[in-house]
């Protein structure tokens, strides 16, 4: 009988050490706890429309009313309603007076170029800013307003804009600028069009300038994961040096742009 109370005791004291050693696996109910409110937590300002991440990253799609362009935008959360953004774009500037026709000669149409240009000019730009977020999507059939604002340093590429000139008396053909063109005084010599992107590199003049943004952005997307906006807002530059695109037309070292961007990214 003895025996058998001994081995009824170690089977109890067996049966205690393996829930002490079960309770000590398993995590503590307070960090249970804690954890399932973060999640209610999360997926209630998920319904509610509220933008929650840590860090977003966006391409876009730039029209502006001088040039079109590409950028990139990599935004890091501080709070609900603030995020500081980092951007970076590669645009085209064009002047205003600046139109294509298509360069004739003897009733024969080539390739059309933009009279009187002289320079292309292209800017890499990189700015720092913040977004501020005005309108929460409410739902995840709203509209997510936010303002922003940037600034930052511009270069500027000066690329010299060539047309191929040819004469019909020789048959020989070379590259001229428009301001070269003024001064040809050869007989015979006809412009049969632009030269192409891949001309005038070698020329190539460098200009730094200031820039400043101011825009307003409405992100649709349905998602708070992922973001589909339509930006809208104002740039401004300022070139250390007047910046010569067209010939004859008077040189400014300020330009102002209205423009429209399509924005794609994700949140994480």
């Amino acid at each position: 009988m003895s025996k058998f109370f001994l081995v009824i005791i170690a089977l109890f004291f067996s049966t205690y050490l393996l829930a002490q050693d079960s309770t000590a696996i398993s995590p503590r109910p307070a960090q249970r706890n804690q954890k399932r409110d973060k999640m209610n937590n999360l997926m209630r300002m998920e319904e509610e429309g509220d933008l929650i991440f840590n860090h977003h990253s966006i391409f876009g799609i730039r029209l502006a009313t001088d040039g079109y362009g590409i950028n990139y935008e990599w935004g890091k959360f501080k709070n609900p309603k603030r995020t500081v953004l980092y951007e970076f774009e590669l645009n085209e500037k064009h002047d205003p007076k600046e139109h294509h026709i298509s360069a004739t000669s003897d009733g024969i149409n080539f390739s059309s170029v933009v009279p009187y240009k002289l320079n292309n000019l292209y800017e890499f730009k990189m700015a720092i800013g913040q977004q501020h977020l005005i309108g929460g999507k409410g739902n995840k059939n709203g509209v997510a307003v936010t303002v922003l604002y940037a600034g930052g340093a511009t270069v500027g590429l000066l690329k010299p804009y060539y047309l191929d000139i040819q004469n019909q008396i020789t048959g020989a053909t070379t590259e001229m600028t428009y301001a070269q063109v003024a001064q040809d005084t050869v007989q015979g010599d006809y412009i049969t069009g632009a030269a192409g992107f891949f001309s005038g590199w070698g020329a190539l003049k460098i200009k730094p300038a200031l820039n400043a943004k101011q825009a307003m952005r409405f992100d649709y997307g349905r998602m708070n994961s992922t973001i589909t906006a339509i930006e809208a807002g104002l740039t401004e530059e300022y070139y250390f040096s007047k910046i010569p695109i067209v010939y004859l037309v008077p040189q400014h070292t300020f330009f102002f742009n209205a423009y429209v961007s399509i924005l794609f990214g994700s949140r994480k």
